[in-house]
């Protein structure tokens, strides 16, 4: 007698019934005014999630296309007389970029841990017009003093907006959705990169106007189009799944349900306590992923600073030509990032796409370390950005994941990416003007970074894949009566490392 083919579906139905019935037992704390989470069909989920994403996800990206604009159009703005103008000699342009990263990096954790307090609905679109005022004023500077002093600026403005949307949608979205929404929020970035090229290409013909230079347009331009896009953020972005009034009350209590026990069993904690800070602290994954984080964010600012001035330095292209070319490299990484994002969801395999994101960067800077034809180390950048714009969702989708406990995940997120930040400013000091054209140290320390993370990579797999044997162990002798597992308390204090969370790969 041959199944039915309906039997899946009905075993993943009952499935749900019995997950449902369980998380009905715990207390939802502050979600206790919600009805009991129904049971949806996979086609009712995935129309929710959808309804989720047409919400939250197009503000999102066009914040966070602006923001990448914001911190990488001075690279176009260097070709367009700024750096004749501030009379940026010496290393004078790598410091204006270092300044930059340092308040950027050291505001990330802190702008995480008021997130919740401030909303997200007031924070973020807060944030925006912020540095969106801060960027209009970037086109006014007259001296390098202030330009430094406006970059600082931009730094702790920016600060809170990715790690606290990163954050932000690991508390609306389960574990296989999430690189997914991260990565379609980071392709903002890619977009941001051929945008820029594009922008200060179209910008470069107003020189002149009102007695400023192309330079200034870009930066006065830029930042009053991200002040109109923060207060359309004030009337469009909601705060959390509970208090979602897109949402019916149904709908909200399963989000709830869905990302409270998507973890574990027994859902995770949300009240803060000092504990958390120092469970990140201690956690040995935040730091190896801090190194794997590294080996693609130091490629990726390097590459998005410079890409300008490298292929300019090819020496056989205009101003505007250049700017024009440094379009296609962030339209095939678009294109890359999307892929690798999408199959990485299905496949619920993270390490696999950074490892392939790795060897593109190391093949990328070792066209272009070489001496070898424009067209070869064009090719190159291809490589570069593909490989380093689609590898960086993983890896914050990655240890996102693998956190559990919302104020933990926060803390440990923002570490991971306020400190991982660190090599952009080290990104930025490394293409010096003195190495034109072939900037052997600057892809000489590029390749440092890829190789440090070549090194950690499989490193991270290899002790994930050690606890995954060793609780899926301990798990089995509680089923033949062998151990006794731990209380539903227990369980929800020992988040992350509770014996029945695995850790994704």
């Amino acid at each position: 007698m041959t199944s039915s083919p309906s039997t899946p579906s009905l075993q993943n139905e009952k499935a749900s019934e019995t997950r449902l019935e369980e998380a009905n037992e715990y207390d939802f704390g502050g979600e206790s005014q919600l009805p009991r989470p129904p049971i949806l069909s996979e086609e009712e989920e995935r129309k929710l999630w959808r309804k989720i994403d047409f919400r939250l996800m197009p503000i999102l990206c066009v914040m966070y296309l602006m923001s990448f604009m914001d911190r990488g159009n001075i690279g176009n703005a260097k070709l367009q007389g700024l750096e004749t103008q501030l009379n940026l000699t010496g290393n004078r342009y790598n410091i204006v970029l270092t300044m930059y990263f340092i308040p950027y990096c050291i505001f990330e954790c802190p702008a995480n841990l008021v997130l919740k307090r401030f909303r997200p609905s007031l924070w973020l679109p807060g944030i925006t017009v912020v540095w969106g005022v801060i960027m209009t004023l970037m086109g006014l500077v007259k001296t390098y003093p202030q330009l430094v002093g406006v970059r600082v600026c931009l730094g702790v403005a920016e600060a809170g907006l990715f790690p606290g949307v990163a954050y932000y949608l690991s508390l609306w979205y389960p574990r296989n959705a999430l690189q997914s929404r991260i990565g379609l929020f980071f392709g903002a970035a890619t977009i941001a990169g051929a945008f820029s090229g594009l922008f200060a290409f179209a910008i470069s013909f107003m020189s002149g106007t009102q007695g400023l230079l192309g330079w200034s347009w870009i930066f006065i331009i830029e930042g009053i189009l991200t002040v109109a896009v923060g207060l359309v953020a004030f009337l469009v972005l909601v705060d959390f799944p509970v208090t979602a009034k897109f949402l019916t009350p149904e709908e909200r209590a399963f989000v709830v349900w869905k990302k409270k026990f998507d973890n574990s069993s027994v859902g995770e904690e949300e009240k803060f306590m000092v504990k958390h800070l120092y469970q990140a602290l201690t956690d040995w994954q935040i730091w190896i992923h801090i190194l794997i984080y590294m080996s693609l964010v130091g490629p990726l600012y390097g590459i998005t600073l410079f890409l300008p001035t490298i292929i300019s330095d090819f020496g056989e292209f205009s101003t505007a030509i250049s700017q024009l070319l440094t379009v296609p490299p962030y339209i095939f990484a678009t294109i890359v990032l999307g892929v690798f994002a999408y199959y990485s969801d299905k496949l619920m395999m993270r390490f696999p796409f950074i490892l392939a994101a790795q060897i593109m960067c190391l093949i990328g800077f070792s066209i272009n370390i070489a001496d070898v034809s424009s067209g070869a180390k064009y090719f190159g950048t291809f490589l570069i950005v593909a490989g380093s714009y689609s590898g960086f969702p993983g890896i914050v989708a990655w240890l996102g994941n693998n956190l559990c406990g919302q104020y933990k995940r926060g803390v440990g997120m923002a570490l991971h990416i306020g400190i991982g930040n660190f090599s952009g400013a080290i990104a930025s000091n490394i293409f010096r003007t003195q190495d034109k054209p072939r900037f052997i140290l600057g892809h000489g320390i590029e390749l440092m970074f890829v190789g440090i993370g070549l090194i950690f990579l499989p490193i991270t797999v290899f002790v994930y894949t050690r606890i995954n044997m060793k609780r899926a162990q301990f798990m089995d002798r509680v089923a033949q009566g062998l151990e006794k597992k731990p209380s539903p308390k227990e369980l929800r204090e020992l988040g992350d490392r509770a014996p029945d969370f695995k850790y994704i790969l």
